[in-house]
């Protein structure tokens, strides 16, 4: 079957995985973000107890599979009394996962603003939580954009392995096409060059627009 036919015939269905895959990539990246500041915060806090929890959760996360994690959050958690859609399951577990590694850049982040920005604040008597939130944190988003530009698109590369429970994204659609056409080069070539370009051509030029702009708002571009 010639290429633009393959494309008119099964078009439809490679945009509506698409749409899936936007979708979960998005809600992912909502979850990731939550847990990573919340999580890259805790690993910081005087509190053995609140550091060790962040610490045990990250490590998890991070030294296991996302597969298996997803497995676990789909088909485990029910057995606890907790049931997930699958659509929900799909972006939670890749969140989750990416939000561990996400917490460690901001933790690094943060250690990494100057310490007379810390002792600054302190000497114009901001309490701790002013202290984050108005002199450090924005310094440190700044600091942890671009590691960050290579975590989200790992998230959208992540969001592939949902299709296992069944979430009828992109990659759910392309298996289903090569099922029942066998035509494996035209039907993954696509879904490849679909994945490409949200990769290049949107979100890393959104994350390097967001950069440049956080950078200006605090005096550094």
């Amino acid at each position: 079957m010639p290429y633009f036919e393959f494309l008119e015939t099964y078009g439809g269905r490679f945009l509506e995985g698409s749409l899936i895959t936007v979708v979960q990539f998005v809600l992912a990246t909502i979850v990731s973000v939550v847990v990573a500041l919340s999580f890259g915060l805790m690993r910081m806090s005087s509190n053995l107890a609140v550091k060790s929890f962040a610490t045990v959760y990250i490590e998890i996360f991070r030294g296991t599979s996302l597969l298996v994690q997803l497995f676990w959050i789909f088909f485990v958690l029910p057995l606890f009394g907790i049931t997930l859609d699958k659509f929900t399951a799909g972006f939670i577990a890749v969140g989750m996962n990416m939000g561990a590694y996400g917490a460690e850049l901001v933790r690094g982040a943060i250690l990494a603003v100057p310490k007379g920005q810390w002792e600054a604040a302190k000497a114009i008597n901001m309490t701790p939580a002013q202290r984050m939130r108005r002199i450090i944190l924005p310094q440190a988003f700044v600091i942890m954009l671009p590691p960050w530009g290579n975590l989200v698109i790992e998230i959208m590369k992540g969001t592939a392995l949902v299709a296992l429970i069944s979430v009828t994204d992109l990659m759910f659609e392309a298996r289903q096409i090569n099922i029942s056409t066998f035509l494996s080069v035209q039907t993954f070539g696509t879904a490849l060059i679909i994945y490409y370009v949200f990769a290049r051509f949107l979100i890393t030029p959104f994350m390097r627009f967001f950069e440049r702009s956080m950078a200006r708002k605090i005096g550094r571009a």
